[in-house]
């Protein structure tokens, strides 16, 4: 590879990026998703191609270190963060699912499959003590097979798939508990965002939960009355414990205030939406209207935090960019001729 193109600004600032990276996807798609849900389609989309620009720029980025670096991509790989990339293809998986465009959202869900397969056991391998908040991507990583999967289920009535969704939804449940024990309470005063998906991991799963209760009203015979009965208090608890972090995560930003850009505080623009998502989704398969304007207030706080950390983003992109431009040029004047 030619100097030139090794040093070049864009390519030095883009390789700085860390895994939880990802998050920006995450919230972008999710955001997006629950403005659907309430029928602002022409933002909803906007998001979504936000997302899906994003998506594809961390993905280029995730093989070239694995084909030019594979020990710097495997000691990633090790890390919570890197979860962040199974999550974020099936929050865009959902999405395409619910544009009706069930071959490419499938084709999502065998990828989201593939990369949880290979990065969720190094991932809980590397766990430790008081971790920060990134420790509840396993869970969310993990329920987001289950919602593209019950998602689908519904939209091609697929009963093999809604049961098959069933797997991660239970597991994701089992990651969480694992996981509340490990994370650092402290995180949640001191914590730079990430934190907030110790809330953020149960609306995932309420919203799983959501979707599962959804395939199941769609006609087919999934499971008889007794189990859904369980899954439908399940899905209820889920939410109602979600909605019970998200007042006290508040709350501890209000008490406690962390200004100032951070890239995870992508991670708290996600369980913001997905607070949003979820309840919008429990309020239409519980037919519980009453919910409906609670979602509508999460969704507007999401998108104002979304707009708040992109603008934090930008600026931070341009101050990298000028920083990588100043690395590039001393790479070049010291490269040999």
């Amino acid at each position: 590879m030619s100097s030139g193109t090794s040093s070049s600004p864009l390519r030095i600032w883009w390789a700085q990026r860390p895994p939880a990276a990802g998050a920006a996807v995450m919230a972008t798609g999710i955001v997006s998703v629950a403005l659907h849900l309430t029928g602002h389609e022409a933002l909803s989309r906007t998001a979504l191609v936000l997302a899906c620009v994003a998506w594809v720029a961390l993905a280029a980025a995730f093989v070239h270190l694995l084909l030019a670096d594979r020990a710097r991509w495997v000691t990633r790989a090790g890390t919570p963060g890197t979860l962040a990339a199974v999550a974020a293809t099936t929050v865009l998986g959902t999405r395409f699912s619910l544009l009706g465009r069930a071959s490419l959202a499938a084709g999502l869900l065998a990828l989201a499959a593939l990369l949880w397969l290979g990065l969720l056991v190094p991932v809980v391998r590397h766990w430790g003590r008081r971790m920060p908040g990134a420790v509840f991507l396993g869970c969310v990583a993990t329920e987001g097979l289950a919602v593209l999967g019950a998602t689908l289920a519904a939209a091609t009535s697929t009963a093999w798939l809604a049961h098959a969704a069933l797997v991660p939804f239970w597991l994701g449940i089992v990651l969480y508990l694992v996981s509340l024990f490990r994370f650092d309470l402290r995180q949640v005063v001191r914590g730079r965002g990430d934190h907030w998906v110790a809330g953020g991991a149960l609306a995932i799963s309420a919203l799983a939960g959501a979707k599962l209760l959804a395939a199941a009203g769609t006609g087919m015979y999934l499971w008889n009355a007794d189990d859904q009965a369980v899954l439908h208090d399940v899905t209820v608890f889920l939410l109602a414990l979600d909605l019970a972090w998200y007042a006290v995560l508040l709350a501890a930003e209000i008490a406690w205030p962390r200004p100032g850009y951070d890239v995870r505080r992508w991670s708290t623009v996600f369980p913001l939406g997905m607070t949003a998502a979820a309840t919008l989704s429990v309020a239409a398969v519980l037919d519980a209207p009453w919910l409906d304007a609670p979602g509508d207030a999460l969704l507007w706080i999401a998108v104002a935090g979304w707009l708040a950390v992109a603008a934090g983003a930008v600026v931070r992109a341009r101050s990298g960019l000028r920083s990588a431009a100043s690395e590039a040029s001393v790479i070049r004047s010291t490269a040999p001729r």
